[in-house]
């Protein structure tokens, strides 16, 4: 069984994550910083912007992946997908190191972690039944 619906999920975070590389990198060439943030504010939401996706997304998709493969109905895939779609389409302009609490940060972290549960009991469920 091939694993089309997560490529296909795969295929647009992709661009996504390389949008969000593409801010850093030019960030990084515009004020002439070449690790770190230098204290730039702007550098410093580029690069939580481009490392939270990083730090959540790969575990995601392997989720979705184990989900599709062992076989669950192509439509809860799709629901897993698009809720991690959106959600990370949605937190990037959230981050904001004066608060925590911007509705796109909240929204984009809560679909994300409801997505990584949500796929990680099913994988559980189809284990053991």
């Amino acid at each position: 069984m091939g694993l089309t619906i997560t490529g296909l999920y795969a295929g647009l975070l992709a661009i996504i994550m390389v949008v969000l590389l593409g801010n850093v990198g030019r960030l990084r060439s515009k004020k002439g910083v070449s690790l770190g943030d230098n204290g730039d504010r702007d550098l410093l939401i580029a690069n939580r912007q481009h490392m939270n996706f990083v730090e959540c997304v790969p575990l995601a998709l392997l989720l979705l992946a184990v989900v599709e493969a062992n076989g669950a109905p192509r439509g809860w895939v799709h629901a897993l997908g698009i809720i991690l779609l959106i959600s990370r389409l949605i937190h990037p302009f959230g981050i904001n190191p004066a608060s925590m609490n911007t509705t796109c940060r909240i929204v984009g972290s809560g679909g994300t972690i409801l997505m990584i549960v949500a796929a990680a009991l099913t994988a559980l469920w189809q284990f053991f039944r």
